[in-house]
This record gives C-alpha cells, sequence and structure tokens, in this order.
C-alpha cells in the first residue's frame, strides 16, 4: 500500500499523493482500477476533453468521502492508473489531423479531392485500434487478477477496449447508458472509433445482450431506425418522452424501477456527463440543453443496485477541461465506485 492503512483518516485532509481521492493504495491492494484515457481525437464540436482525466484526478483530494449509500465504500481501495502520456501525445497529433477531415465534410466537398485526405482517414482508425487494443489489455490483466474497472475519458469513443475485455469475462451483460446522445451511428465522418459511434460498435459484441439509453435528446433519423430495428436489443428513454411522462404523474422512482427491468443480471454503466444538465457539465465536448439532475443519476443506480443485480464496471466519458467539471466528474467516479462495491456486498 502506498500508506499505513491502519493510520489513515478518512474525515482528515486529502492527500495530493497522485491517487485518486487522495486515498492511500497502489495497483496490488485495490480493488478497483481506474483508467484514464486522454484521447478526443474524434470530437466534433468542443474540444477538452482528452484532459477530463487529470481535471477528476486534481479535484478529486478535495472530496470528503463519506457515502450515504455506502459509507465505507472507500475501503474497497481505489487505484488510478498514471494517465499515459503518450496517449495524450498521439491524441494531439491526430486530433488536428482529425480536424482538417471534418472541416473539409463541413464545407461538403470530398475527401477524394485534392488534398487527398483518405488516407489520413485509414491512419485516424489505426490510432483509434491501438488505443483501444491498449486499454483492452489493461482491463483484461486487472480483470484476470480478481480486480474491477473504470475508466475515464476523454471522448466517448474510449471505453470500447473496455467493452470487449469484459466481453472475454461475461457471456451475457448489458450497458445502462446515460447520454444526450444515442452514439449509434456507423463510422461517423469516416472514423470508425468516432465519438458517436461507441454504442453502434458495442453492438457488434455479441456478449452485450441489452443496451438501455437513458436521457437522449440529440438524435439522427438513422440512429431512431436502428432503435426501432433491433428487435428490443436497444431500448431508448428519451429524455422529452421522460418529462412528458413525468408531467402526466409517473414518478421517477417509478420510472426508474421500469429502465431497470429491461437489464440483464450483470450491467456496466456507461455515463456521458452530457447526459446530466448542462449547467453541470458545460465544458463538455457536446452539451445539449435538457438531461437529468445528479441525483436522478443517483436514484437510477441506486434501484439498479436494488434489484439485486450486479454492475460489473463503469466508465465516465466526455468530461470538459474545467475545474467545475472535474470537481462534478470526481464526485461521479466516487459515486460509482461505491454503487459498484455495494451491488457485490
Amino acid at each position: 500500500m502506498m500508506g499505513n492503512l491502519q493510520d489513515y483518516n478518512p474525515s482528515g485532509v486529502g492527500q495530493a499523493n497522485g491517487n485518486l481521492f487522495g486515498l492511500p493504495f497502489d495497483y496490488e491492494s485495490a480493488n478497483l482500477i481506474v483508467f484514464g484515457v486522454p484521447w478526443e481525437v474524434t470530437v466534433s464540436y468542443g474540444a477538452g476533453t482528452a484532459s477530463g482525466p487529470q481535471r477528476v484526478l486534481e479535484a478529486s483530494p478535495q472530496l470528503d468521502l463519506f457515502d450515504f449509500d455506502n459509507p465505507d465504500g472507500w475501503k474497497q481501495g481505489i487505484f488510478m492508473q498514471e494517465i499515459p502520456q503518450d496517449i495524450l501525445e498521439k491524441n494531439e497529433y491526430y486530433r488536428t489531423r482529425a480536424a482538417s477531415i471534418i472541416e473539409r465534410l463541413e464545407q461538403g466537398k470530398s475527401l477524394t479531392e485534392t488534398p487527398d485526405l483518405t488516407p489520413v482517414v485509414t491512419e485516424i482508425n489505426q490510432a483509434g485500434a491501438n488505443v483501444n487494443q491498449w486499454l483492452f489489455e489493461n482491463c483484461q490483466e486487472a480483470l484476470n487478477k480478481g480486480k474491477r474497472v473504470g475508466v475515464i475519458g476523454g471522448d466517448h469513443s474510449v471505453p470500447l477496449g473496455y467493452f470487449q475485455a469484459l466481453a472475454a469475462k461475461y457471456p451475457d451483460f448489458g450497458i445502462l447508458h446515460i447520454d444526450a446522445h444515442a452514439d449509434l451511428r456507423d463510422a461517423y465522418e469516416g472514423f470508425k472509433y468516432s465519438h458517436a459511434s461507441i454504442m453502434f460498435n458495442a453492438m457488434k459484441i455479441p456478449q452485450i445482450s441489452k443496451l438501455v439509453q437513458v436521457a437522449l435528446r440529440d438524435i439522427c433519423h438513422e440512429e431512431v431506425d436502428f432503435i426501432n430495428n433491433s428487435n428490443n436489443r436497444i431500448v431508448a428513454y428519451y429524455d422529452s418522452l421522460i418529462k412528458q411522462r413525468q408531467y402526466s404523474g409517473a414518478t421517477w422512482i417509478d420510472l426508474c424501477r421500469e429502465i431497470i427491468n429491461n437489464l440483464p443480471q450483470h450491467v456496466h454503466i456507461s455515463f456521458d456527463v452530457d447526459g446530466l444538465d448542462p449547467k453541470l457539465c458545460s465544458k463538455t465536448g457536446t452539451p445539449v440543453p435538457g438531461g437529468l439532475e445528479l441525483e436522478q443519476a443517483y436514484c437510477l443506480f441506486r434501484e439498479l443496485v436494488n434489484s439485486g443485480r450486479k454492475i460489473i464496471g463503469f466508465d465516465l466519458c466526455e468530461v470538459g477541461d474545467a475545474e467545475w467539471d472535474g470537481n462534478v466528474g470526481a464526485r461521479i467516479v466516487l459515486k460509482l465506485a461505491n454503487f459498484l462495491n455495494l451491488s457485490w456486498q
């Protein structure tokens, strides 16, 4: 351990020791390993989410650790691996390359015009595949050692390698997806591993038997068709329809229970912070008016635990490059870690 746990005071001043929440754990002593992935090459609106893992880490020591749902949740042992600087450097390089492609497309021009940008698309897709493989290998190693895993992005393309690692361990699991966007586009803007394609790519993994999406409110026709033609493998709870039902008298707790009933026994939580009201995540990549309050999301996760289902992992993506966004992101990570721990007690 990084320090003597018997001497650790969870009510004391948070230590700037390089670990999430200033906790006194290392890789070997922790039961939950968190990977920060500073990657946002394909972002198509606001940039900055590559700094999300660092912002969460910086904000985390100032949090108080008592949690009404799981007061001793911190004792499970939480350790964040060092944020890989080589991935951050590659992100900066390929982000510039991707920007030229996005600009060309937004001008309504073909990528094959001079200069031909199609080789750049291939290069970026290979870079995305390399990041996926890196995360897959690291997550699989941790899972094989009996640990749980959490991932902090970066944009929402990040967790695909983690989904693949979970699929190697669990023959059947579902994803509870909080997001303003469905992320069901096929290679959006030509990028196979686009942030807008993560759930399209997830649906290629046969072990993922169910995708339940909550708070969607910015979606294209093809995505709606994809959902409607999924034979109920994908269930969408659109933000406007959630609110309309609430305006008609439905309670949020009843809606949470209905949402959870669609999921199998093992569940991964994939949380894009733009699923929340933008006041909580104003520097996220693609903020959209509407969305959930933070306590609404926590209520949903609480009902997931109360249902007896097991949370097998989580990712938090699209945290913006700002102190406030890091503050909110750190609180979400701690809550997800505690709910994950609680679901296995």
